[in-house]
């Protein structure tokens, strides 16, 4: 699975690059508010690929050695973007909530480039 660990790598430094990118244009920037919501919703979008691949070394790891796996945690993901809503509802002073949401959703655009990207190279 050193191809798998790879891939999470690579998916790891575009994250940390959107979100430094978040935190210059929360710092320099007059749009405070969806900075921040950027800035959260890639941190749990982090979070839920990090959740992802973890379950999915358990699941090969389950495979391998011919056992049962139950889920691959869709509820755990699910509750952290829950989570990531109520922050943003709570504090919407701070946090825009469309931004959170589009920030969600950015490990999913990470991976869809990325896969592209990696074809195109084949």
């Amino acid at each position: 699975m050193p191809e798998m660990q790879l891939m999470f790598n690579r998916h790891l430094k575009y994250l940390l690059y959107l979100l430094a990118i978040c935190v210059l244009g929360w710092g320099f920037t007059d749009f405070r508010t969806i900075f921040a919501g950027l800035a959260l919703g890639v941190a749990f979008s982090f979070f839920n690929l990090w959740l992802i691949m973890r379950r999915m070394y358990a699941f090969n790891a389950a495979i391998s050695s011919g056992g049962k796996f139950r889920s691959l945690g869709t509820m755990s993901r699910m509750a952290s973007a829950a989570l990531a809503a109520i922050i943003a509802l709570a504090y919407p002073q701070q946090f825009n909530l469309i931004s959170v949401v589009l920030g969600l959703m950015t490990a999913y655009i990470v991976i869809a480039i990325d896969f592209l990207i990696q074809l195109k190279r084949r």
